[in-house]
């Protein structure tokens, strides 16, 4: 029988450099997680995704144990590493940060489709074009 977790935590960590310190330390603190197993496992399992901000879904069980789920970086995060920018406009309707092209766009739909609610690649990527139009970005 499969065992029932106790707790779930979400948390986003930048991949290969999750430490005890807090933020982190003390949410996993409080689920009585071992934290230096979870820096290690994390660590391991987001090696290739440095410099990349990772949600991972952390399920605590009874018994103390925990499984970790990664999801794919937020599609915010992706487009501004597509054009090379630190962050969103404050005016996105006015002021305009950049452009992105539809390849892009396609790649990163692809890259996130299997955690947007969506059942093609098409649907995605009007999600994606959606998220880079409410930052300022322009889609061409």
């Amino acid at each position: 029988m499969a065992k029932k977790p106790v707790k779930t935590l979400k948390l986003t960590i930048e991949g290969g450099k999750a430490n005890p310190a807090p933020p982190i330390g003390p949410a996993l603190g409080q689920a009585k997680v071992n934290i230096g197993e979870f820096v290690t496992r994390f660590n391991e399992g987001t090696k290739n995704m440095k410099g990349d901000m990772v949600p991972v879904v952390i399920n605590v069980f009874e018994d103390r144990t925990f499984t970790l789920d990664f999801k794919t970086p937020p599609a915010t995060n992706l487009i501004l590493k597509a054009i090379g920018k630190e962050k969103g406009s404050g005016k996105p309707n006015t002021s305009k940060i950049g452009t992105i092209s539809k390849a892009k766009v396609r790649e990163i739909a692809e890259k996130k489709l299997k955690d947007l609610n969506a059942n093609s690649v098409e649907a995605a990527m009007k999600i994606i074009e959606g998220s880079a139009r409410s930052m300022g970005v322009e889609v061409k």
